[in-house]
């Protein structure tokens, strides 16, 4: 049953609509990634609790004369029995959520006047090169109803279908896709549940997960990783002004350094978590690699420099966020003896 309009009107004190989050969508097109940036803005239309998520517009369209496969061979129930495994909390959050691309509410919480809830759709398909990606369209508020809608979308690529360590490791094909589709939509639920924790009012989305990428967090700021740090904060600030448009504030850029910062700690996070999960690790060396050319494009490319300093930028960040990456690691094992 659909609920009424929930007009937006002016926004709520306190919360705006891009704060603490990241975005994930990065896709695979003429071998370059092109940048889906989706914050958390005010929506003037209806909000019921299930609706079809609209893919983004630069999605590319199916290859002509390719072979025809039917990846709906998958069964929702094994693949949340495999994320439930690893994390009951994550299993709880997709439950109630089907893979067809609709959005279901999975969260709903009360903070004085005001209900904070949260949709979430997952949609399963072939696109690009790009194994998932977690975007955040606008939101809805309703001053009249005081409730601010916040919503997730979780594109699955299960492409890896033919990697050969997948193969040898499981022949049989509807479970091969079963498990490629857990671990990428795993990683994806990841970062929403990072999200959730930020967004939320205290305490409310204090998930195991979550409690955990705060204290990586603030472990790759503290006083014993502060070389690490500067080093890296150093390399994303000058990648910041090479990407810039020159009009923008000191402040700007300083936050847009921090968000950056944050989004590669993210990812440090869920690639982790993932690979020990699904025994799958990808170590720091890997992660750095390619997250250093994507925060490179996020910080706005080499408008202000040629291509060769802005490369050799980008490999510098590259050395840098593997030392912190490595530090964090040992600081973590140093905590846990």
């Amino acid at each position: 049953m659909k609920k009424k309009t929930m007009p937006v009107e002016k926004e709520v004190n306190g919360l705006n609509g891009n704060s603490n989050l990241w975005s994930y969508g990065f896709q695979y097109l003429n071998y370059g990634f092109q940048d889906l940036n989706y914050g958390f803005q005010d929506l003037n239309i209806s909000s019921p609790t299930s609706l079809p998520a609209p893919l983004p517009a630069s999605l590319p369209a199916p290859i002509p004369n390719a072979p025809y496969f039917d990846i709906r061979i998958y069964r929702e129930p094994m693949i949340k029995s495999l994320i439930k495994v690893h994390s009951k909390d994550m299993y709880r959050l997709l439950e109630k959520v089907h893979f067809d691309g609709n959005y279901y509410r999975v969260k709903c919480v009360n903070s004085g006047e005001w209900e904070y809830c949260w949709d979430l759709a997952v949609r399963i398909q072939f696109f690009g090169k790009m194994l998932g990606m977690t975007l955040y369209p606008k939101r809805l508020v309703s001053q009249k109803e005081k409730r601010i809608v916040y919503r997730s979308m979780i594109l699955v690529n299960p492409y890896q279908l033919w990697d050969e360590a997948l193969v040898s490791k499981f022949w049989n094909l509807q479970e091969r896709v079963e498990f490629l589709i857990a671990r990428i939509l795993f990683h994806e639920c990841i970062h929403v549940m990072i999200s959730l924790g930020n967004i939320l009012p205290s305490g409310f989305g204090n998930t195991g997960i979550y409690l955990e990428f705060k204290k990586m967090l603030e472990i790759s700021v503290s006083e014993m990783l502060s070389h690490e740090l500067h080093n890296v904060q150093f390399r994303l600030w000058n990648l910041v002004l090479f990407g810039s448009s020159g009009s923008e504030s000191e402040k700007k850029l300083l936050e847009r350094v921090q968000e950056i910062y944050e989004f590669l700690i993210n990812e440090k996070y869920a690639n982790q978590k993932t690979g020990k999960a699904f025994r799958f690790p990808s170590n720091n060396t890997k992660i750095a690699r390619k997250y250093s050319w994507i925060a490179a494009v996020k910080a706005g490319g080499d408008k202000q420099v040629s291509k060769r300093i802005w490369q050799v930028e980008v490999r510098r960040l590259r050395i840098a966020l593997r030392e912190l990456f490595e530090g964090i690691d040992t600081e973590l094992s140093n905590i846990s003896k």
